[in-house]
């Protein structure tokens, strides 16, 4: 039976990641939401007060006053989208109300950001009544840049959309129709080459008549398909010329001459399923009954109308999409509405036409083609190559900034609904590639790869509440098995105080009661008996002090990584792990932080271990610091930092950053350095401009601190005072991977440091 319901379903899915507790704290967190507001010119004096406010904001007032148009150059208006909503359809979870939406609207604005850079806003609209919605809007749009609308049930949406977009001059999109369609065409223009099909020639069933299917086959009309080899069906079945049961104008449109009245009737010998309706809508005999090398796009989320492993029971021969991330070919809207809107915005275009949405889906169909990357390759643990399995780019893929924006610019301006045409199309495409940082997806670049690599983390201070959370989370996240260092009593009574289950994938080891306690203690020994350590004092660090014991598990492969510093001071904690752990022969032990500050990343070494490095430790810190870069899939572009820039101010202290470039000149290195230079110099193109010598391509991605008091200094006040996430200190260069966190560190952040552990970020 076919069904006819939103494409996301209400049912929670059957592999969570997380619980309930956990994504209402993830909300309520610091400051509640997901979003705030960050000035962008100064307000540090009077005169900046007078300039941005009043009296100096009379002269940009008048500007608009006088022509409209410049409000793009004076406001925010050219990079600002509303994300709007009545709460009507809310990720199918049905119509809860228009605030309820509010938490989804915000994670839109955020998507908005992290893979476009639009600056975006949330509006919920309190009401279900079309015209009153449509006024609200339509007395604000002059505002914005462009409008998102989201979550409105059909048919309201159909009319809604066409009604604003006669009204504004702005692009008003309901991503909910459009971006579905945008996607899913590019995955079955990529699905059709592989299977020797020509669109002309090529039927097509929708189960799913609601917004996304009727957006669908509108798209797939407009790129060539022919109607009568596109058949629509909803929950009663076909829908054919001459029904009057449930029908509608905009269903009405797809009414086609056919003897089939239920899907299985529809499916009997089609090349294509669409699927936009509900979990078991699609039977293995459904599938059985599809042409050779069926496309089958079952794509209701959580659940697919059928799954790939009830697929592959009756077909070895299918493409196979789902919505869901953890299978191949995910049809996912981050892929199309910020890169949609990035190209929109940047022509001032007036509308999204067919023809943009077009110029989206062979874009993205096109990037799928290409030779992967290796920034894909650190995120997704595997080199993705064009087939069956990878027939639409994935959403990390940093290419897409500047692959499907450009296409997008380009139809506007050939269609007449750009205002602003770019000039210089590869210029535009640099710009956009400045836009995103791929190492600003580096804790995702990690969380990827251990899903489909998992490892086993040793928890050295396992009795303590937000160890025993964090291993939890870690086990739940799929990124592997955790061990709990402690005493099993007070760990399970301490997790059964806090809520927390110890499931599968958690052991508790006593070391006091290890059968590998042997083992471990004759190790120490072995390694300590000429630094003044008996034999006793091995057994007492093996037996009562837990970052010996867990340390061992690491050093005789027990364990793959561990993670500590909860209960200690770093430097505490470092001192009992190298106990045990070497360093890795060849390289050297330095901690370095991960500085991420409005969706910019840079690596900071040293931040934890050489207090102050001479000449040669400074090039040895540097080579360290550029290989955690390359880990984490980023070309280093390293700056050794000092007080002066190329010999001004002159000064001894910098004597030895100038000898450690010269050291690092010896060595001739594969990855880009120069110095010594300033901070600003550094990390900023127009004042690195006054150098035309100096040998970095562009801003530092890596920055070689003079000392470690420096250092650490930097990174934490910018964590407290610039709203700035400092990820770190990662410990690099050991023989066993180990992470040491922050005194007092919370479960989220006991997390990451154990995924950077298990990662292996020293390689």
């Amino acid at each position: 039976m076919s069904a006819d319901t939103p494409k996301k379903s209400a049912k929670k899915g059957t592999r969570p990641t997380f619980t309930d507790q956990e994504a209402l704290q993830f909300h309520s967190g610091g400051r509640p939401g997901k979003l705030e507001v960050v000035a962008t010119k100064p307000m540090a004096t009077q005169r900046d007060l007078s300039l941005a406010y009043s009296p100096g904001v009379a002269v940009p007032v008048l500007a608009i006053a006088e022509d409209e148009g410049r409000a793009y150059d004076y406001t925010t208006k050219g990079n600002f989208v509303a994300v709007i909503t009545n709460g009507t359809a809310i990720l199918g979870l049905g119509n809860r109300g228009a605030l309820a939406a509010k938490p989804v609207m915000e994670g839109k604005a955020v998507l908005f950001k992290r893979f476009a850079d639009i600056d975006s806003i949330d509006l919920e609209v309190s009401t279900e009544d079309p015209d009153e919605f449509i006024n609200c809007v339509k007395y604000l749009g002059k505002g914005w840049g462009g409008i998102n609308l989201e979550d409105i049930k059909a048919p309201e949406c159909f009319i809604i959309e066409q009604k604003l977009r006669e009204l504004l001059d702005i692009p008003v999109f309901h991503d909910d129709q459009h971006g579905t369609a945008i996607i899913a065409t590019a995955g079955l223009l990529n699905a059709l080459d592989l299977t020797g099909r020509k669109m002309e020639n090529t039927k097509i069933v929708c189960n799913g008549a609601g917004a996304a299917g009727i957006a669908c086959l509108e798209l797939l009309r407009s790129i060539g398909f022919r109607p009568e080899n596109l058949i629509l069906c909803d929950t009663k079945g076909v829908i054919y010329k001459g029904r009057t049961d449930g029908m509608n104008q905009w269903k009405s449109a797809y009414a086609v001459d056919t003897k089939a009245r239920t899907l299985a009737d529809a499916l009997k010998g089609a090349d294509v399923f669409y699927g936009l309706s509900a979990k078991g809508a699609v039977t293995k005999d459904m599938v059985k009954s599809m042409a050779a090398k069926p496309i089958i796009f079952a794509m209701a989320n959580p659940d697919p109308e059928i799954t790939a492993e009830e697929v592959a029971e009756v077909r070895d021969d299918a493409i196979m999409a789902t919505g869901r991330s953890d299978y191949p070919n995910q049809i996912n809207n981050v892929l199309g509405f910020p890169f949609l809107f990035r190209g929109a915005l940047d022509v001032r275009a007036s509308a999204i036409n067919m023809e943009m949405k077009i110029a989206a889906a062979r874009a993205l169909a096109a990037l799928a083609r290409e030779d992967v990357p290796d920034e894909v390759v650190a995120v997704y643990g595997t080199r993705l190559k064009f087939g069956p399995d990878y027939i639409i780019p994935v959403p990390f893929d940093p290419r897409l900034i500047h692959a499907v924006p450009p296409a997008v610019a380009k139809a506007a301006m050939d269609t007449g609904v750009a205002r602003k045409p770019i000039v210089d199309m590869e210029a535009y495409g640099q710009q956009l590639r400045s836009r995103r940082d791929p190492i600003a997806s580096t804790l995702v670049t990690v969380y990827n790869r251990l899903r489909r690599q998992p490892r086993r983390v040793v928890f050295a201070e396992g009795e303590e509440e937000q160890v025993i959370r964090a291993a939890a989370s870690f086990v739940s996240q799929g990124l592997g098995t955790a061990v709990l260092v402690g005493r099993e009593d007070r760990v399970k009574n301490a997790a059964g105080e806090a809520g927390i289950e110890l499931g599968d994938g958690i052991e508790i080891i006593n070391a006091r009661l290890s059968t590998r306690n042997t083992s471990y203690i004759n190790h120490l020994y072995e390694r300590l008996q000429r630094h003044g350590y008996l034999l006793r004092d091995c057994q007492r660090l093996v037996n009562q002090d837990r970052n010996s014991f867990a340390a061992c598990m690491v050093a005789l492969g027990d364990a793959d990584a561990m993670v500590t510093g909860t209960t200690r001071n770093f430097s505490v904690a470092l001192e009992d792990v190298r106990r045990v752990i070497d360093p890795k022969p060849g390289h050297r032990v330095i901690g370095v932080s991960l500085v991420v500050a409005r969706g910019r990343t840079v690596l900071v070494a040293d931040t934890a271990v050489t207090e102050m490095p001479d000449a040669q430790e400074l090039a040895e810190i540097a080579i360290e610091a550029a290989g955690v870069a390359r880990r984490l899939g980023y070309e280093p572009r390293l700056a050794m930092l000092a007080f002066s820039t190329f010999g001004h101010p002159p000064g001894e202290r910098s004597s030895r950053v100038i000898e450690a470039v010269k050291i690092l000149d010896g060595k001739r290195v594969d990855f880009e350095y120069d110095g010594e230079m300033a901070a600003d110099v550094a990390l900023n193109p127009d004042l690195a401009a006054a150098y035309p010598f100096c040998r970095l391509s562009g801003p530092a991605n890596v920055l070689v601190m003079p000392a470690f008091h420096s250092a650490s200094i930097s990174t934490k006040m910018l964590q407290e005072l610039g709203g700035a996430t400092v990820i770190g200190p990662i410990l690099v260069g050991l023989d066993r991977p180990v992470q040491i966190v922050p005194l007092g560190a919370k479960d989220n952040q006991i997390v990451n440091m154990a995924a950077l552990a298990a990662f292996n970020v020293s390689g």
